[in-house]
């Protein structure tokens, strides 16, 4: 029985070219990021329309990365628990206080409404995610963080491709972390990046790459200084040189997923369904379901495997808090994740859709 994955990186013989490419330099990291790093940070913010790209090695590194410049330590940043926990362990690298915000039940991205509650005089920073690669309301939250004082900076872990009122997820607020893990839409060995929007984006910039790399600034040659911590966070070569593959192709690659989710949003007989949205790049299509463990149970045994997306950071018990998030912990406990990688056929799409269908 041929297994259906819940992701399944989409490769072709550019990946194989540039790898081998790349295997050949002899060149294959530097903490300067020079050849292929540099090149994918160029083309990434072409693509993207952000003005400035710093490439790290994975997407909890750009959101560490990211937060080290808002100001956060001390301070609260509010974001979802409906999120892979490194977008609060971000927050706690900086010294920061995760402060938990709940989710529209349509989008199961940030709510602003709940933001706005969450709002103190020591908020900097708004972190919201784009669930399964649904764009968040970056409009709403980013006048929130220009009536504040704050930093937008949003966890694109899940939205490589992803697009809002015309523009690229990457191209709006202060910065954008992208994760390049090999599940993504634009997949990596490993690899992550900041894209940057801010007005002095150049001198972030410069920051950001000496923070990438222990904190060595002003280096010529062979000398160069240390002027402030820093982290050993940059990308190999190997990553640039299939994530310079994989973007070549990856709007190709999201169209594909965007067609398996509108079969889904057509097809599946189930009363809560992710919406469908063509600014969306579905990093993965959620379902809500009574009977989880059961139903993911029926659908393994036949060869689909599912997902669970996420269990609530503030469920955790480093994260455990009074706060109540109803939405969040009520979706919690239904939500089922299906695959919408561009591997899969047309008879695959229809073998979940009919599993589905018959055992939800």
């Amino acid at each position: 029985m041929n297994k259906i994955k819940l992701f399944d990186p989409c490769i072709t013989k550019q990946e194989e070219k540039q790898l081998l490419s790349a295997l050949r330099s002899k060149h294959w990291a530097s903490g300067a990021g020079s050849s292929l790093v540099n090149l994918f940070e160029k083309k990434f913010q072409e693509y993207t329309g952000a003005k400035t790209c710093v490439a790290v090695n994975n997407g909890t590194a750009a959101l560490h990365l990211a937060l080290s410049e808002a100001n956060v330590s001390g301070n609260e940043v509010i974001l979802p628990s409906l999120t892979f926990v490194s977008t609060a362990h971000a927050v706690l690298y900086n010294n920061g206080k995760v402060k938990f915000a709940d989710i529209d039940p349509t989008t199961l991205c940030m709510d602003v409404d709940s933001v706005k509650k969450a709002i103190t005089k020591r908020t900097r920073a708004f972190l919201p995610v784009h669930f399964g690669g649904m764009p968040a309301d970056l409009i709403s939250l980013e006048t929130l963080a220009s009536e504040t004082n704050s930093a937008l900076i949003d966890d694109a872990a899940h939205a490589s491709g992803a697009t809002l009122n015309g523009k690229k997820i990457g191209s709006i607020g202060t910065m954008s972390c992208f994760s390049f893990h090999p599940v993504k839409n634009l997949a990596m060995p490993t690899g992550g990046l900041v894209a940057l929007n801010q007005k002095n984006f150049q001198q972030v910039r410069k920051t950001l790459l000496s923070r990438r790399w222990c904190g060595i600034a002003d280096r010529k040659d062979v000398e160069y200084d240390v002027k402030e911590l820093g982290w050993n966070f940059y990308m190999n070569e190997f990553s640039a040189a299939i994530g310079l593959a994989q973007l070549s192709t990856l709007d190709k690659l999201n169209k594909k997923r965007l067609n398996a989710a509108k079969r889904f949003y057509r097809e599946l007989d189930v009363e809560r369904k992710m919406p469908l949205n063509t600014d969306c790049v579905y990093h993965f299509y959620w379902i809500l379901v009574k009977n989880r463990k059961q139903f993911r149970k029926k659908l393994s045994e036949i060869g689909i495997e599912t997902g669970i997306h996420y269990k609530p950071v503030h469920k955790m018990s480093m994260y455990k808090t009074s706060v109540k998030l109803p939405i969040t912990e009520k979706i919690s406990q239904q939500i089922v994740t299906l695959p919408t990688h561009p591997n899969l056929t047309e008879e695959d799409l229809t073998k979940i859709i009919e599993s589905v269908n018959k055992f939800c």
